[in-house]
């Protein structure tokens, strides 16, 4: 055993990425007082690595006293609240006047929490989706995945933002016997039926698989188009971009409640503890928090809690390089999930079989100051344990923190006009697959409230429309990922 296995070097690692997770970033909110029912975001969440170089506008307050009214009023400044900012203002000389309240800093939900992937499934889902919504629907939903990585790509180009943005390929590693069969007769099935994603999906077998990926054991692989990016820099340079041209961003402004009804005027009353504004439309770009303003998505939309972490290598130590994304597929329910940054550092999520089983770690829960607790242990020594080549790099734990996503009970997000509340829009849940549906969703959702063009028209996959049938339906395929 290595000096970097004995229980105590581990032990002292874990300190010192707890010790990291936990310290505070250079610049500190002011105090707020966040909302009085869940689900709402908490105080003292972890730190995670994309939030240690903070944005000027991570704290930002473009007037030191609320607006009393607005033409739109979005509430999250993550990706959605973001992109649907910008969409808005498009290159329109005369855009509708923006407000966007942020209940923490920018960018501090899931967006700031994630792996950094930008990874469309173009083939792992989609023969369940063939199951659930028809084929048709099904490749609606992966051909516009797909298109994200060159959409975002054009983004970062036309602002030239700097978040480390790279196009690369993934390799989904299959470690389970079985879940190699099944998804090798399934891919089979989508090429004999010339289903239009998988053109771009290149099928390894174990031989091959483990050679060209380096995963140790892996039992076949699958390779596709995919992105990379920091996150949070992507965004808060949007965010930036969408208050120098008007948006009035409110960090640090948790929204408590929203009217039921519009007064005599056609507007929304929108309330926080700084006050309240008046708003003609009012988005909900609120992911797994979106219940504790709207009830109604109680139950449709979870909260479910991830986690995820920062691992390096000590200097002086080389280790071989893997410039590709990662999926580890441990079996049907669990993947790690990592991206190799340009400074040499993995960001690596998931372990979720070692904490499934406990659903009080992970569903319906949104605090994210406090970690998965059985799923630490997973990610010291896992770049040892998983490829070839790294037993001896020193690669250690360098910090981990955990994070909100929305789930939703039939795995679609939410999209599109709130029902029976005429000038309300929701883009949440998003089943922490966000990155590769989020910015063209957004403009659609922009469009939908400055156009008053329908869902239908805006060409978005059709099983993400909300609506009064999908929160009527009891069914939760979240669950099943209980089941044995």
């Amino acid at each position: 055993m290595s000096i970097s296995e004995t229980p105590r070097h581990r032990a002292a690692q874990r300190l010192a990425a707890l010790a990291n997770t936990l310290r505070t970033p250079a610049l500190s909110p002011p105090s707020l007082s966040l909302g009085p029912v869940a689900p709402f975001p908490v105080e003292n969440s972890t730190l995670p690595f994309w939030r240690t170089e903070p944005h000027k506008i991570d704290n930002h307050r473009t007037t030191a006293e609320l607006p009393e009214k607005c033409d739109v009023l979005i509430i999250g400044a993550g990706f959605s609240g973001t992109s649907i900012a910008y969409h808005l203002l498009g290159d329109d000389p005369s855009p509708p006047s923006i407000v966007v309240l942020e209940a923490r800093s920018a960018c501090s939900g899931a967006t700031g929490r994630n792996g950094g992937h930008l990874k469309p499934d173009v083939y792992y889902r989609v023969p369940k989706y063939i199951r659930m919504y028809g084929r048709e629907a099904a490749a609606s939903i992966a051909s516009f995945e797909a298109s994200q990585v060159s959409a975002v790509k054009a983004l970062v180009e036309k602002e030239k933002i700097d978040c480390d943005f790279n196009m690369t390929r993934a390799y989904d590693v299959i470690m389970d016997a079985e879940l190699a069969k099944s998804c090798k007769k399934e891919f089979d099935q989508l090429v004999a039926d010339g289903f239009p994603t998988v053109k771009d999906v290149w099928y390894l077998p174990a031989a091959a698989a483990e050679n060209l990926t380096g995963v140790k054991g892996a039992k076949c692989a699958f390779s596709f188009t995919v992105g990379s990016v920091w996150p949070y820099k992507l965004v808060t340079r949007l965010l930036e971009l969408a208050v120098e041209r008007g948006v009035n961003l409110q960090t640090n402004t948790p929204v408590t409640k929203v009217s039921e009804t519009r007064d005599a005027e056609g507007n929304w009353t929108v309330e926080t503890p700084r006050g309240q504004i008046k708003a003609k439309k009012v988005v909900f770009a609120t992911n797994g928090y979106t219940a504790g303003l709207l009830p109604q998505f109680k139950e449709r939309i979870v909260p479910v809690r991830g986690i995820c972490s920062r691992i390096t290598t000590p200097d002086g130590k080389n280790a071989p390089s893997i410039p590709y994304s990662y999926s580890v597929r441990h079996n049907a329910k669990g993947a790690d999930y990592q991206i190799t940054r340009p400074d040499g550092s993995i960001i690596v999520g998931g372990g979720r079989p070692l904490y499934l089983h406990k659903p009080e770690e992970w569903y319906n829960v949104f605090d994210d100051s406090k970690l998965i607790e059985p799923a630490v242990p997973h990610f010291q020594g896992l770049m040892q344990r998983t490829f070839r080549g790294w037993e001896d790099t020193g690669a250690k734990l360098d910090r981990i923190w955990t994070g909100i996503m929305g789930y939703t009970t039939d795995l679609m997000p939410h999209v599109g006009a709130v029902p029976s509340k005429t000038g309300q829009f929701i883009s949440a849940g998003f089943n922490g697959h966000g990155m590769p549906l989020i910015f063209l969703t957004s403009k659609a959702v922009a469009d939908m409230i400055k156009d008053d063009c329908t869902f239908e028209e805006t060409g978005l996959p059709g099983p993400f429309k909300t609506s009064a049938a999908r929160l009527s339906n009891a069914e939760n395929a979240i669950l099943d990922l209980l089941k044995p």
